[in-house]
C-alpha cells in the first residue's frame, strides 16, 4: 500500500519526516492487519477442507467484523464467542455485531470469565460437540499464519526509514514488522493494553531484537478513551484527511506526535507508521461517547 507523508507543525519543527502506509485503504471491510491475519489463516483452513470458521472477540472488535466478512465472501460459515453475555440483547444497538451478522455470523455469547478459557483445551472441545468442526482462528487473529501475512506489510521502499511504528493489540502485526524489518531499523510498538504480558507474547514469534514497546499512551487500558485522545484524532483528520480508530492508530499516532515534540525522533529521522485499519469500531465508540456526553468523533 503507498505510504503517504504527513506535513505537520510538530514535524517540521523536529526536523523530522512522518508517512503513514495506508493498509486502511486495502479492502473496504477486512482492512489493515486484519486482511494481513487472515490471509494465511483462510489458505490453511482451506488446506485442511474446513467449512466453518470459529473466533472470538469483544462486542466492537475489528477481527469478528473482518472474520465475518472474509467468511461471508470466501463461503465459509463463521461463528464469532462474544465476550460478554448481557450483550446479546443489544445486537441491533451494536453496529460491529449487526454488521457481522448481516454476513452470516452466529453468536454464542460467553461470561466474561468462560472468555478467559478460550484458549483451555476443554473448552474449546465443549465448542466441538456444539458446533462439530471448525478452524480456529485465536482472538485477534494472532498465531504463525497471522505473523507470516504480517510479514508481507513492508516493502522494499520501506526499508530507508529509521523507525516503523505500530499498535499493539495481540502481538502479531508488530511480530511480522519485527521479522521483516532491516536490523538497522527500530521497530516501536505502541500498545493499546495495559500490562507487561505483551512483551513475552511479542517475543514467541519475533526473530529479531530490533524493537521496543512505548507503553505511554494506552490512555488507561483497552477500549478506553479520553476527549484529549478524541480531539487529537479529529484534529489530526482535519490536517491530514486521514481517519484514525480510537482503540489502535490513534493511540499510536498520538504517541508518536508527543514523542516527536519531546525530542525523542533524531533531526532528519524518517518515520514510517503503520495505518491498521479498524475504523468500523468509530460507530461503536461514538454510540459510547454520546452516552456520556463525550465529544464524539468525527468520521
Amino acid at each position: 500500500m503507498h505510504n503517504q507523508e504527513v506535513i505537520l507543525e510538530e514535524t517540521t519543527k523536529a526536523k523530522v519526516r512522518l508517512f503513514i502506509k495506508r493498509e486502511d485503504l486495502i479492502h473496504p471491510f477486512i482492512s489493515g492487519n486484519k486482511f494481513r491475519k487472515l490471509k494465511y489463516n483462510l489458505e490453511e483452513a482451506k488446506k485442511q477442507n474446513q467449512t466453518t470458521l470459529l473466533t472470538f472477540g469483544g462486542a466492537f472488535s475489528n477481527h469478528i467484523a473482518a472474520t465475518a466478512y472474509a467468511g461471508f465472501e470466501q463461503g465459509y460459515k463463521t461463528i464469532g464467542i462474544i465476550r460478554g453475555e448481557e450483550i446479546a440483547s443489544k445486537i441491533n444497538e451494536n453496529p460491529t455485531l449487526t454488521f457481522a451478522q448481516k454476513h452470516g455470523m452466529e453468536f454464542k455469547f460467553v461470561s466474561r470469565e468462560d472468555y478467559r478459557n478460550k484458549e483451555d483445551s476443554n473448552f474449546i472441545k465443549s465448542l466441538q460437540n456444539t458446533f462439530g468442526n471448525f478452524y480456529l482462528v485465536p482472538e485477534g487473529g494472532t498465531n504463525k499464519h497471522a505473523v507470516k501475512g504480517c510479514e508481507e506489510i513492508l516493502e522494499t521502499s520501506d526499508f530507508n526509514f529509521d523507525y516503523v511504528c505500530s499498535a499493539v493489540g495481540t502481538g502479531g502485526t508488530i511480530a511480522g514488522l519485527i521479522n521483516c524489518s532491516r536490523l538497522r531499523q527500530q521497530v516501536l510498538g505502541f500498545p493499546a493494553l495495559k500490562g507487561d504480558f505483551l512483551q513475552t507474547e511479542i517475543c514467541k514469534f519475533a526473530t529479531q531484537s530490533n524493537w521496543k514497546l512505548i507503553t505511554d499512551y494506552h490512555f488507561g487500558g483497552y477500549a478506553k478513551i479520553n476527549t484529549d485522545l478524541v480531539e487529537f484524532i479529529n484534529h489530526f483528520k482535519e490536517r491530514t484527511a486521514i481517519p484514525l480508530d480510537p482503540i489502535y492508530t490513534g493511540k499510536m499516532l498520538f504517541g508518536i506526535i508527543d514523542l516527536i515534540k519531546k525530542g525523542y525522533f533524531e533531526e532528519n529521522t524518517q518515520i514510517l507508521a503503520i495505518h491498521t485499519g479498524g475504523l468500523q469500531g468509530i460507530a461503536g465508540m461514538n454510540s459510547h461517547l454520546k452516552q456520556k456526553n463525550l465529544p464524539l468523533i468525527q468520521c
